[in-house]
C-alpha cells in the first residue's frame, strides 16, 4: 500500500468559510498534507440554506486541497453545527444475572439509555458515554469483569434536525464526495485543541465561528453538555458597517487589520481612511471608534455565553478555565476580555497533535484538524479506509451502527 492511501479528509462548512483538511495517518500519528479555506456562501447560523452556493463553496476548498496534495479526493468526513443542535443526558439501568459485568451487559446497558423518545424531525447525531455505576459505586469508566448485581449507564445524547444533516450530505455528494461520517463540531474542535488534562479537571469549549457560538463543557474525561449560541464573529462585522456606514465586506477587512476589543490600546489619534455605502468618496474614522464598537459586541457575545455556563451547572466546576478556538478568537484582545467578563482562566486553543503544514496551527482549522483526528481515533489506522458511505436516507441508521461500533 503506498503511503497516502492512509488518509482522512474532513470538510467543516461554516457560515463565514469552508475549509478543508487532509491528513495522512503514520505510526506516529496524524500528518496534516493538505488543507485549504474558502469563502462560505449559502450558510447563515450554521445551518445551510442555499444548496447550489454551498456546493460551489465546497467545490473551491476541495479543488484547492486536491491542487495541494496531488490527490482525486472522492471520500471526507463532515462536521455539523447550528441552533439546531440540542443534547440531553440518559441513563440506563440493568440487572446482573451472574453477578460479574459481562460485554453482553454492557451492550444492554448503553442500548437501554439511548432509548428515549425523539422528535420525528430530530435524529440522533452522537452519543457519547460519561460514567458506569456498579451497585452504589460511581465513576466508573470501564465496568468489563467488576462484581455486583446492577449496572447503569450515563451518557450524553446529541441530537440535530434531520433535514439540517441531511443538507449537509446532499451538498457533499453534489461536490463529488461520498460521506463516511458527520460528527458534531464541539467534540471536533475539542479533539484538536483540549488537552486530556483539561477535559479531566473540567474545562469549557468556546468556539465563535462567524454565525454561530459552539459551546461544550468536559469534565472527569467527558463532555458533560453542549450547546449552540447564534452569534458569532458576524455580527461584530455587521456592527462595524453600520456604526461607521460603511460595506460590509470594507468593515470584515477593517476587523481583521486594525480590530481589537481593547479600545484603551488603540491611540485616541489613529486614524484609518474608510469607504462610503453608496458613494465613491472616502472618508476618515477614528479607530477607537472600531474598537469601542468590537468591544461592546464582544462583550455581549461572553455574557451570553457566561450565562449559558452558568446555567448549564457547570460554571463552579471549570478549574482549567475556558479554551476559545474558531476564527473570532483571531481578534485582538478577545482573550482578556473573555477572562474578565467569564471570570476565570482564558487561553486561545489551536490544533495540536498533529505533525506536517504549519499552516493548520490556527484557530481557523479547529473544527477541520478536530474532525481528522476524532475519526482517525475512532476507526484506529487499519480501519482508515472507512466504511460504508452515509446516505441521506441512511443516516439514522449510521448513527446506530456507531453507537453500536463504539461500544
Amino acid at each position: 500500500m503506498s503511503k497516502r492511501t492512509r488518509t482522512i479528509t474532513s470538510i467543516d462548512i461554516g457560515t463565514s468559510k469552508v475549509t478543508a483538511v487532509c491528513g495522512e495517518l503514520e505510526d506516529g500519528g496524524v500528518t496534516i498534507i493538505g488543507c485549504s479555506s474558502q469563502p462560505s456562501y449559502g450558510v447563515k447560523k450554521g445551518v445551510i440554506i442555499n444548496i447550489d452556493s454551498t456546493v460551489d463553496s465546497i467545490k473551491r476548498a476541495l479543488e484547492e486541497l486536491e491542487t495541494m496534495t496531488g490527490m482525486d479526493i472522492t471520500t471526507a468526513v463532515a462536521g455539523i453545527s447550528g441552533s439546531h443542535i440540542k443534547g440531553m443526558s440518559s441513563t440506563g439501568v440493568v440487572p446482573l444475572s451472574s453477578r460479574e459485568v459481562k460485554k453482553a451487559d454492557i451492550a444492554s446497558v448503553l442500548e437501554a439509555a439511548k432509548a428515549v423518545v425523539i422528535p420525528t424531525d430530530r435524529e440522533v447525531i452522537q452519543i457519547v458515554p460519561q460514567e458506569f455505576v456498579v451497585d452504589d459505586q460511581d465513576g466508573i469508566k470501564e465496568p468489563h469483569g467488576m462484581s455486583g448485581v446492577r449496572l447503569e449507564s450515563r451518557v450524553y445524547i446529541v441530537t440535530g434536525a434531520v433535514a439540517a444533516a441531511q443538507n449537509v450530505i446532499r451538498c457533499l455528494n453534489r461536490s463529488g464526495l461520498k460521506v463516511h461520517d458527520i460528527v458534531l463540531q464541539h467534540f471536533a474542535s475539542a479533539e484538536a485543541v483540549l488537552t486530556d488534562d483539561e477535559k479531566e479537571l473540567g474545562c469549557a469549549l468556546v468556539d465563535i465561528g462567524g454565525g454561530t457560538t459552539d459551546i461544550a463543557v468536559f469534565s472527569q474525561g467527558y463532555v458533560r453538555t453542549c450547546s449552540v449560541l447564534p452569534i458569532g464573529g458576524n455580527h461584530i462585522t455587521s456592527d462595524i458597517a453600520i456604526g461607521i456606514r460603511t460595506p460590509l465586506a470594507e468593515a470584515e477587512e477593517l476587523k481583521r487589520t486594525f480590530g481589537t476589543a481593547c479600545p484603551d490600546q488603540v491611540p485616541g489619534d489613529a486614524m484609518i481612511e474608510i469607504g462610503c455605502i453608496g458613494e465613491p468618496n472616502r472618508r476618515m474614522v477614528s479607530q477607537h471608534t472600531i474598537a469601542q464598537i468590537i468591544r461592546a459586541r464582544v462583550e455581549e457575545t461572553l455574557s451570553l455565553v457566561h450565562k449559558e455556563l452558568t446555567a448549564s451547572g457547570f460554571s463552579e466546576a471549570l478549574p482549567a478555565g475556558v479554551v476559545m478556538t474558531g476564527g473570532t478568537a483571531l481578534l485582538q484582545g478577545i482573550g482578556d476580555v473573555a477572562q474578565e467578563v467569564l471570570g476565570m482562566p482564558v487561553r486561545i486553543g489551536t490544533p495540536v497533535g498533529v505533525n506536517g503544514l504549519n499552516d493548520v496551527r490556527s484557530p481557523i482549522y479547529a473544527g477541520a484538524v478536530g474532525l481528522v483526528l476524532h475519526t482517525a481515533r475512532r476507526y484506529g489506522h487499519e480501519r482508515a479506509a472507512l466504511k460504508k458511505p452515509v446516505s441521506i436516507i441512511g443516516f439514522g441508521e449510521r448513527m446506530r451502527q456507531w453507537f453500536a461500533e463504539a461500544f
